[in-house]
């Protein structure tokens, strides 16, 4: 690894986004069944830093937790949680990670936006997805639960990403 400038850049931003990620964690507002936290803000960053090696420490974090480290929101940890209400959310930021990655490894300010907003949308239907299957809610209810609350949030978290990374070399 000595002199592989490449290869610790990557570990020193995965340890970097790793701790944003479970910072974020803590900065949560509680909701039913959902809180509102600040880690899909992180993982947008992750997206738009990284590229598509964002998945590393989206992962990483998501592994770290499910080990039973506090990382996940409020200092909960264990694959109960992945489990929970929140699993599929968890579970949608490596997605989200990804597919922000593959968007700003493109030059185009456009497709930068749409790369944060689909990831936005990815990780909001994950959790949908997962409310439905682990609450037995419908659609509705679970679009009501999962996703209606946190348009106006994730919409604010979508644009401090967007400017935040084109300040960013």
């Amino acid at each position: 690894m000595f002199g592989d400038l490449e290869r610790s850049r990557l570990i020193a931003y995965s340890a970097a986004f790793i701790g944003l990620i479970a910072l974020g964690s803590w900065i949560s507002i509680p909701c039913i069944p959902v809180p509102f936290t600040l880690q899909t803000l992180f993982v947008l960053l992750a997206g738009a830093v990284m590229k598509r090696r964002a998945v590393i420490p989206v992962a990483a974090y998501v592994v770290l937790g499910a080990l039973g480290l506090p990382v996940f929101h409020n200092g909960m940890a264990g694959p109960g949680v992945l489990l929970g209400p929140t699993g599929g959310y968890l579970i949608g930021f490596i997605f989200t990670a990804l597919v922000v990655g593959l968007a700003y490894e493109r030059e185009s300010r456009y497709v930068h936006i749409a790369g944060i907003a689909c990831g936005t949308a990815i990780t909001l239907l994950f959790g949908m997805a997962w409310l439905m299957y682990s609450l037995g809610m419908g659609l509705l209810p679970a679009f009501s639960a999962g996703v209606l609350p946190f348009v106006i949030g994730g919409t604010i978290k979508c644009v401090a990403a967007y400017v935040i990374a084109r300040r960013l070399p």
